[in-house]
């Protein structure tokens, strides 16, 4: 069920579109808690509140698992993610998420880390220039 529950949940994110979020209740725990570098929520409504916004912030979204690796009830995911952002162009995010099971196969926790410095700051005109600066100064090499 577990490994059932993982690749469903993988094919949400792949296939992410507003008539696919209610599906979350099929493998994701009520009392869920997601973390990304900007959120930290819990709760299976709050995460299809959060996903229903990125829906309608990014346009053409496209989020694609790389690699995976389980250890335990933990799923290691490397993945990327495309997609327009009005006033920034062009997005793209690569990043590795730990997704944690439960006996019962549900989603309990998903915590994902990136690097927002260069895949988000550095990209916002005038403060990426700046961060561009301050990270060409603190380069050893």
């Amino acid at each position: 069920m577990k490994i059932d529950n993982a690749r469903a949940y993988i094919r949400l994110y792949e296939e992410l579109s507003l008539e696919r979020i209610d599906e979350l209740e099929s493998f994701v725990d009520v009392s869920v808690r997601f973390k990304d570098p900007f959120n930290d929520i819990v709760g299976r409504t709050k995460l299809r509140k959060l996903l229903k916004r990125v829906l309608s912030s990014v346009s053409n979204p496209v989020f694609r698992v790389t690699s995976q690796s389980w250890d335990g009830d933990v799923l290691y995911l490397r993945w990327s993610f495309n997609g327009n952002i009005k006033g920034l162009g062009n997005w793209r995010v690569e990043g590795m998420s730990e997704v944690i099971f439960n006996e019962q196969g549900m989603v309990i926790e998903h915590i994902d880390y990136w690097d927002t410095g260069e895949q988000f700051y550095e990209k916002i005109p005038i403060i990426g220039g700046l961060l561009r600066i301050i990270k060409n100064r603190l380069k050893v090499l």
